[in-house]
């Protein structure tokens, strides 16, 4: 028989000791918003970011979230799925194609291949697509893959490697 592996906190969640951390994450977590993206797709992206990872609490709420908006029942039960449905505009696709690919780094030589990336080029255009990457980080960072008390599958995706993809794709 197995033992089963209980996880120990090392430390506390940085986002909560440091304040100043809490509140500039918060704040980009508007930017997608604010960079005109739909709070629709938006919640499309994280709750496939968060089906991939495992989060339960994201995927128990972000479907909560998408009705208030309007989102039907039909496109949410159908996420998981979106290539196989006819729910999911081309835009939507390519949002989607792309939150699986960033999201899956760890799966591939190349995380994000360039058929996904021209593809989600065709649908946005130089202020939205960088929204869009950016709403993956904040869906990924809250879903635990930098909480040192709740690591999730995607744990091995490091700060480090954020930095340098925002460095790379936004000239940071």
């Amino acid at each position: 028989m197995q033992e089963k592996l209980v996880m120990q906190e090392r430390m506390g969640n940085p986002a909560l000791v440091l304040p100043a951390a809490m509140q500039a994450l918060t704040a980009l977590a508007k930017v997608p918003a604010e960079a005109g993206l739909s709070p629709k797709l938006l919640e499309l992206v994280n709750l496939r970011a968060s089906q991939i990872n495992g989060c339960s609490v994201c995927i128990d709420g972000h479907p909560r979230i998408a009705k208030k908006l309007g989102e039907t029942d039909e496109r949410l039960f159908a996420v998981s799925a979106w290539r196989d449905t006819p729910y999911f505009s081309g835009a939507e696709r390519a949002a989607l194609a792309l939150t699986e690919a960033v999201t899956r780094t760890s799966d591939r030589s190349d995380p994000v291949p360039d058929e996904i990336w021209h593809e989600a080029t065709r649908h946005y255009d130089g202020k939205s697509l960088p929204a869009l990457v950016i709403a993956m980080f904040t869906v990924l960072f809250r879903t635990g893959a930098f909480d040192p008390a709740q690591p999730s599958p995607v744990a091995a995706v490091s700060i480090t490697y954020w930095l340098a993809f925002a460095a790379f794709f936004f000239g940071l």
